[in-house]
């Protein structure tokens, strides 16, 4: 077999000369044209769904939440490849992969319809969930570390939910989950329970005046004159610290207030995970790759975000790229534009000294 292309070769000179320098030309051409990633696409569509319900054990969110929920998905979703389920306490996300080619919205439509109907028959007040899409080729492509001097690490987590995540979102391509580490900042109730025993109370009661004094009640507008006036109640408290002056009960012409059977105070939920910089508590941000987006367009468009927002973010604050995965895919493509050079000097050579002979 190879004797008899080597005859050929002999025999038509000049047409393995042409296809040598289309090889020579059009070989740079489809180098460039190249899709360079860390992974190809993969046409395996995932939807995440995340439920929430706060202070519920784990075991509870996966019988009383998580099952329920996937036990609806399998009559009423069409293509579903496999499930993933895990639960925590408070949490429980579950993972959707669908069959490649399927139609991403349809799935979606019925999953959002499959998460509304589940709901009705969780425990009161179960909020629908978030809803996500992903790809199996969503990985990290690069890792935001928050850290500040003298900011605590609730002040971190706020400031990478509400003013650096939101505005790397932005970036084509960009999925940005929940960050590790910090803590979640909350308006926390801590009950002493010896006060309200004495007092004749239960917590039940001073969740009943927070939702009777604590309501938003649209007002509108009082036109005075000429002008016209926006009105507000004041059946709304503006500080944290006001809670603790709400009343309770009137017992013997003596009122109970909040502060009296319990503590106000600018809390945080309880601590899942924990970052640390340089020794120091920090938060975590991480960049999926999502969509066709390719990883170098996504980092150098976070990495200039970052430079846009830096004037806009606190001082003390400090955001940290790490984990930088465009130097692989840089590196792998410089090893590629070598070889082909190599190549392609190698081929011009052969042809130089086949036209020499």
């Amino acid at each position: 077999m190879l004797v008899s292309i080597v005859r050929v070769a002999l025999n038509q000179p000049y047409t393995f000369v042409v296809m040598a320098l289309l090889l020579l030309i059009l070989g740079p051409l489809a180098a460039l044209r190249m899709p360079t990633d860390i992974f190809p696409a993969i046409r395996i569509p995932v939807i995440a769904v995340a439920f929430s319900y706060t202070g519920l054990p784990p075991d509870q969110m996966s019988g009383r939440i998580c099952t329920l929920f996937q036990r609806g998905l399998t009559t009423t979703v069409n293509d579903i490849e496999h499930i993933e389920a895990n639960s925590y306490t408070g949490i429980c996300i579950i993972k959707i992969f669908f069959q490649p080619g399927v139609n991403i919205s349809i799935a979606n439509a019925q999953v959002t319809a499959a998460a509304q109907v589940s709901v009705r028959q969780m425990p009161p007040n179960t909020t629908p969930p978030l809803i996500l899409n992903y790809n199996a080729a969503t990985v990290p492509v690069l890792q935001l570390a928050l850290a500040g001097q003298g900011m605590s690490e609730q002040q971190l987590f706020d400031a990478g939910v509400n003013m650096v995540r939101p505005q790397l979102v932005t970036v084509p391509g960009v999925a940005i989950p929940w960050p590790y580490g910090g803590k979640q900042r909350i308006v926390q109730i801590d009950i002493d329970p010896i006060a309200l025993q004495s007092r004749g109370l239960s917590a039940q009661d001073v969740a009943s005046t927070l939702a009777a004094q604590n309501v938003a009640i649209p007002v509108g507008s009082q036109k005075i004159g000429e002008f016209e006036y926006a009105m507000r109640l004041n059946n709304i408290v503006t500080q944290i610290a006001e809670l603790n002056d709400l009343p309770i009960r009137s017992v013997g012409g003596s009122t109970i207030y909040v502060r009296d059977v319990a503590n106000v105070h600018d809390g945080n939920a309880p601590q899942t995970s924990i970052v640390s910089v340089d020794g120091g508590r920090s938060v975590l941000l991480s960049v999926l790759k999502n969509g066709s987006a390719s990883t170098l367009s996504i980092v150098s468009g976070v990495r200039e975000k970052l430079d846009q927002m830096r004037a806009a973010l606190p001082e003390q604050l400090a955001v940290t790229p790490i984990n930088d995965q465009s130097i692989f895919v840089r590196a792998a493509v410089t090893g590629v534009a070598v070889e082909g050079v190599i190549a392609a000097a190698l081929t011009s050579l052969m042809i130089l000294l086949f036209l020499g002979s």
